[in-house]
């Protein structure tokens, strides 16, 4: 029997077992959009592939950013056995991570485990010395604070960023994202796929998927000509305005503009257009049916050949096989295990009151 074989085998035996240690301020929204996609992996399946916890330093309960106390299920001295740990952050991070938040992380990382973040939960794997060297994600409103203060840790505007054994994530509803892409990794396309359609959740976003970062968060407010002529870009996709043109409408020369795109942007206006113009074309691929040589129109290219050219240095595929990726496979159904309600856990609870649903166990995994 192969490694791999072996592997999948065990993992089919023992759930995962995640701890969210929750910090003060923690965003709900992450919690949930991390939680959630386990909850239905395990109803979808009808089998307990994952297990959760939530876990404070002291067992005592946090008060989320919206002002909802959540009661965690044990202080993080006394959590059960772990695979995995994610640190949900949210408001103030820097003074929610304390000096034992950093030790405990430090302790479960040289025990070998997962180690990951929502939101801006990143900056406490940052502050004790986790993301040296490893790409990471974060809300893109910490991006600037994350960079200067950790520059060792990769910082990128992705949506989430899964290096060896870091799993990290920005805000809102990219954990799902993360969290579908691990569980479609670890048991298969066909039931991460099934569990975007019960969350009505229209595509299952991935690692090339970038945060859109607002300009003014990046430039600050002393760049308004650059902000200017990036909004006048935005609006003209379909019918790209000459850069001659859009100095002028600004008021500065084509050297000036080239200029400031090459010390802000640090690329040349002309390409900073077609990066929009592609970004655009991208969600038209994955979230309409237009035809190729439609969006290759309504995003300014004159041919469907120089679309698909520039599509694909740009993204690593030709927009026929974006496309062609976004397509689910068809939902089996298999039999309810008999040892379903033999341990006690968050996570057992949940299956067991999923039972009757209609959609409980319908996806097999191989």
């Amino acid at each position: 029997m192969s490694q791999f074989n072996q592997d999948a085998q065990l993992q089919s035996r023992v759930p995962h077992s995640i701890g969210f240690l929750l910090l003060d301020s923690f965003t709900l929204i992450s919690l949930a959009s991390a939680v959630e996609p386990l909850r239905m992996a395990n109803q979808l399946s009808g089998k307990e592939l994952y297990r959760w916890h939530t876990l404070t330093l002291n067992g005592l309960p946090v008060i989320a950013s919206d002002g909802l106390q959540i009661t965690p299920d044990a202080s993080s001295a006394n959590a059960p056995p772990l695979s995995a740990v994610v640190v949900c952050g949210g408001v103030d991070i820097q003074r929610s991570v304390t000096r034992e938040h950093v030790q405990w992380l430090q302790g479960q990382a040289r025990h070998g485990r997962q180690m990951g973040a929502v939101c801006t939960g990143s900056w406490a794997l940052a502050k004790a010395g986790l993301l040296d060297g490893y790409d990471c994600s974060v809300h893109w409103e910490f991006l600037a604070a994350m960079q200067e203060a950790f520059p060792r840790a990769a910082i990128t505007t992705r949506l989430f960023s899964i290096d060896r054994n870091r799993n990290t994530s920005s805000g809102g509803t990219a954990p799902m994202d993360m969290m579908l892409h691990l569980i479609g990794r670890e048991h298969g396309r066909e039931l991460a796929a099934a569990i975007s359609e019960m969350f009505v959740y229209e595509r299952i976003r991935n690692e090339q998927d970038h945060q859109r970062v607002p300009l003014k968060h990046m430039l600050g407010t002393n760049q308004p000509k650059l902000q200017e002529i990036v909004a006048l870009m935005e609006a003209n996709l379909e019918e790209p305005i000459d850069l001659d043109q859009l100095a002028l409408y600004v008021d500065v020369s084509r050297r000036q503009l080239e200029r400031l795109f090459q010390k802000y942007l640090h690329c040349s206006p002309s390409r900073y257009y077609l990066k929009l113009r592609l970004i655009r074309a991208r969600q038209l691929l994955k979230q309409t049916s237009m035809s190729i040589i439609e969006v290759a129109s309504v995003c300014g290219f004159v041919s469907t050949p120089h679309f698909s050219k520039c599509y694909r240095e740009y993204f690593g595929i030709p927009p026929r096989d974006e496309r062609a990726g976004n397509s689910s496979n068809v939902v089996s159904l298999v039999p309810i295990r008999d040892d379903l309600m033999q341990e006690s856990s968050s996570a057992m609870s949940a299956l067991s009151r999923a039972q009757g649903e209609s959609t409980f166990a319908s996806v097999r995994i191989v």
